[in-house]
């Protein structure tokens, strides 16, 4: 059928159906289910690359790098049974933390439904919790219009991660060729953006107005918006704090007088969280207001008023009495209340000048912490580092242990958007090392820093053979404690130092690295991290960096009920 005029068969049916929306880069691992795609991919001129992994999970986690940069939608396949399990970690991550990524699972046969074949297992119901749209295929005519309806799914409303399942015999068989087309508006997302209802931006506005110590909160959805020149704006008009979850981190530059930085349990510090008490109204902004950022619902508190602006209505008023709820895109509104405030005067709240007391009182704690003393590299130590040697255009992932609250806390990028990455939905360990090489296929030009402990290392090290066998400059750097150091520091305060089951023994992560081919360091001399740091930064291809570092539970980690 491939060579009939006016048809094409199923594979290649997917081929083009990913081609005609955008897509062009794709990540995953081969299987015996997958063969008739591959061969597709081989054979058909479609200019889409094909990046060979080592790990279905670490092949999802590239797709949502990607997406996060490039705000197009993050595509990874596998195959059948273990290929479809593995999978699974990415895609949960994804549609929690609301970025497009779609997952292509081939599947055993339809004919061979209930026979017991090897690899049998029921997709469709396995990826159904995990996803915002899910199908397995059952016939190959259903194949572009699944494709179409899954890049609805995806890129609309909030956006989310979307599954299909491709049975083996359906992709040889025959597809018309007319039936491959796609709207172009899906090709990148938030896709058609929904504005706020009449009034409703304008209410949000009077809100804010009439309050006298207001304070924005942002999450993820202002920067999956591309509403950081709009929040700047609005901001700016009435010297007005915003404060950000870390997801949010973007939504204005870190070094951005306004911007008061992460507030919460994780990445917040008590000086931050002083704006959070002050506040008479808070406006959540593209944040779920979950357990995190609220520091399990301390604050706001019972009285606080209360603005929410999201496109999911399902988390306006979830979490607290909503005085204004604007359900729509946040770019829209934003422009919306924007509007509102031209030729009116307005109030100046004050918050560049409280935002300055803040920084100088947090970061005169943190320089003390970073200074070189002693014989021990202090986590502050390499955060203070990287902000002195990263170029402006840099982008930082990290996974969620050690690295996660010191770079949230402390991190000080000059651009506003997707800078800062890290998995905060689920905070499973081993995201870091594929994300980080996703996001140098959706923004090569930039400079990634992927940064973990040396349990999430161990997780996905294996993956370093994919980056060797691409040659992408990412650095890495691997915070090595010898133990799942988060927890360690939570048995220390929660269980009054009864340490069980967190240690394992202290492994050479540079001489790991080197094995795949990776330009690796290790060091463990205060004196020694700046050169060290700098040397792989400037290397033109993939580098690691095994920083031997104080353990978490001995440091003054950014958490706050590890603080008090």
């Amino acid at each position: 059928m491939a060579g009939h005029r006016n048809r094409m068969n199923g594979a290649e049916a997917m081929v083009r159906a990913l081609e005609a929306h955008g897509v062009t880069h794709i990540f995953g691992l081969c299987g015996d289910t997958t063969l008739p795609f591959y061969d597709a991919m081989l054979q058909l001129d479609h200019g889409i690359t094909h990046v060979l992994t080592r790990d279905e999970r670490s092949a999802c986690y590239m797709a949502d790098g990607y997406s996060r940069v490039t705000g197009r939608v993050g595509v990874c396949e596998g195959p059948s049974g273990g290929g479809a399990t593995y999978i699974l970690p990415g895609l949960i991550e994804a549609n929690e933390s609301s970025y497009a990524v779609l997952s292509i699972t081939t599947d055993i046969s339809v004919a061979s439904y209930g026979k017991y074949p090897l690899t049998q297992v029921d997709q469709e119901s396995l990826m159904r919790p995990l996803t915002k749209w899910n199908t397995v295929i059952s016939r190959a005519d259903h194949i572009p219009r699944m494709v179409r309806a899954a890049f609805r799914a995806m890129t609309t409303g909030r956006p989310g991660s979307a599954h299909l399942g491709l049975p083996y015999d359906i992709q040889y068989d025959a597809v018309l060729t007319e039936d491959i087309w796609a709207d172009p508006a899906l090709a990148s997302y938030p896709a058609h953006r929904a504005a706020p209802a009449p009034g409703m931006a304008e209410a949000a506005a009077d809100a804010i107005l009439s309050a006298k110590r207001p304070l924005v909160v942002c999450g993820g959805g202002v920067v999956i918006s591309g509403a950081m020149d709009a929040l700047a704006q609005f901001s700016e008009a009435l010297d007005l704090a915003v404060a950000t979850s870390i997801s949010g981190q973007g939504a204005l530059a870190d070094t951005h007088p306004l911007c008061l930085g992460v507030v919460g349990s994780n990445g917040g510090t008590d000086e931050t969280w002083e704006m959070m008490q002050a506040a008479d109204l808070v406006v959540f902004m593209g944040c779920r207001a979950g357990s995190t950022t609220t520091a399990r619902w301390e604050q706001p508190r019972r009285g606080q008023r209360i603005v929410h602006i999201d496109s999911d209505p399902m988390v306006i008023g979830a979490n607290y009495p909503t005085e204004v709820g604007v359900c729509a895109d946040l770019k829209l509104t934003l422009n919306a209340m924007n509007d509102a405030l031209q030729g009116r005067e307005v109030p100046q709240f004050g918050g560049a000048a409280a935002i300055a007391d803040i920084k100088a009182r947090k970061f005169a704690r943190f320089a003390a912490l970073a200074r070189r003393t002693g014989d021990q590299i202090r986590p502050e130590m390499i955060i203070g580092a990287l902000n002195r040697l990263l170029p402006e255009t840099a982008t930082v992932v990290s996974d969620p242990g050690t690295s996660c609250p010191y770079w949230s806390a402390y991190g000080q990028l000059p651009l506003p958007g997707r800078r800062f990455i890290t998995n905060r939905a689920h905070g499973a360990l081993g995201y870091c090392l594929g994300a980080a090489l996703g996001v140098w296929f959706g923004r090569p030009h930039s400079k990634v820093v992927g940064l973990m402990g040396d349990g999430s290392f161990a997780f996905a090290c294996g993956e370093l053979e994919t980056v060797a066998r691409i040659g992408a400059p990412v650095t890495y750097i691997v915070l090595s404690n010898a133990a799942f150091g988060w927890i360690k520091a939570s048995q220390r305060d929660d269980c009054d130092k009864r340490y069980y089951n967190v240690d394992f023994n202290r492994s050479d992560q540079a001489m790991v690295a080197a094995g795949f081919g990776i330009k690796s360091y290790s060091v463990s001399d205060p004196a020694a991290l700046d050169g060290v740091l700098a040397e792989a930064l400037d290397f033109d291809g993939p580098t690691l960096v095994d920083v031997r570092c104080q353990p978490l539970e001995e440091a003054a980690a950014p958490v706050r009920r590890w603080m008090g």
